[in-house]
């Protein structure tokens, strides 16, 4: 199994990923993982300021803020990318979130095609709360169809440019697997999800049932946001999560 690591003061251990964001978390013992969604999408500095009340509210630390989903304007270029996460990280690092550069957050940022936030937003997020005897919980960060960490993404994007039903399927494949991969490193499978969310403005009907239907990933159905992923050049990205408790703001 992958090596996990547990975030300080959090509630939660995390799979190591990029510096912008972990490849996911999953509730310690005692905990369990509450995701809260916006009603309508929250500018990010306003976002964070409204996370840190409903955190206190809660009677939980800033360092409990585990996970969040994102809304951009339109697919960033690469180095419109980089700079949008140096906003975004700061915050973490005030928080006492991110240190000595690393991230436990998991993050999806994606941008929706019809009628796109003025300016990158919070959708959602997800932080760690007591709950004596809970069940499994994990939210699994977004992935397109590049690997991660490297100097740029259009350099390992899977099928680039191809939006034929075989270049989707391949790009479709590549997530999957790593999806697979993340949940792996908590113990986790299809099986625990309790929703699976697809980003794509793209046709992947051909690959529902004979790709995603296969390895058992519309047990819960699934959503589809007709949204493309964050950076230009990427056409299919994923997020997953096996949690218990979710509310509307």
């Amino acid at each position: 199994m992958i090596e996990t690591v547990e975030a300080e003061d959090s509630g939660y251990r995390f799979m190591p990923g990029v510096s912008q964001y972990s490849c996911g978390i999953a509730a310690l013992a005692g905990f369990t993982i509450e995701r809260v969604r916006f009603a309508d999408p929250v500018p990010l500095k306003a976002g964070f300021e409204r996370i840190a009340k409903i955190l206190k509210a809660a009677g939980r630390p800033l360092t409990s803020f585990g996970a969040c989903e994102l809304r951009s304007p339109a697919p960033f270029t690469e180095e419109g990318f980089r700079a949008f996460n140096e906003i975004y990280i700061k915050t973490l690092i005030e928080w006492g979130v991110m240190k000595d550069g690393v991230n436990p957050v998991a993050r999806s940022n994606v941008c929706p095609k019809i009628d796109p936030p003025a300016e990158p937003c919070f959708h959602a997020f997800a932080y760690t709360a007591p709950a004596a005897d809970a069940p499994q919980s994990f939210v699994i960060a977004g992935s397109g169809e590049s690997v991660e960490g490297k100097a740029n993404y259009r350099d390992h994007i899977v099928s680039p440019g191809d939006t034929s039903p075989a270049g989707m399927l391949a790009k479709a494949k590549w997530v999957l697997d790593e999806m697979e991969r993340r949940m792996g490193a908590f113990g986790g499978t299809w099986k625990q999800t309790t929703s699976v969310q697809l980003y794509t403005v793209q046709d992947v009907y051909s690959i529902l049932e004979s790709e995603l239907g296969r390895r058992g990933v519309l047990r819960c159905g699934l959503t589809w946001h007709f949204n493309q992923p964050p950076v230009v050049g990427l056409d299919y990205e994923m997020d997953c999560r096996c949690v218990h408790i979710e509310r509307v703001v």
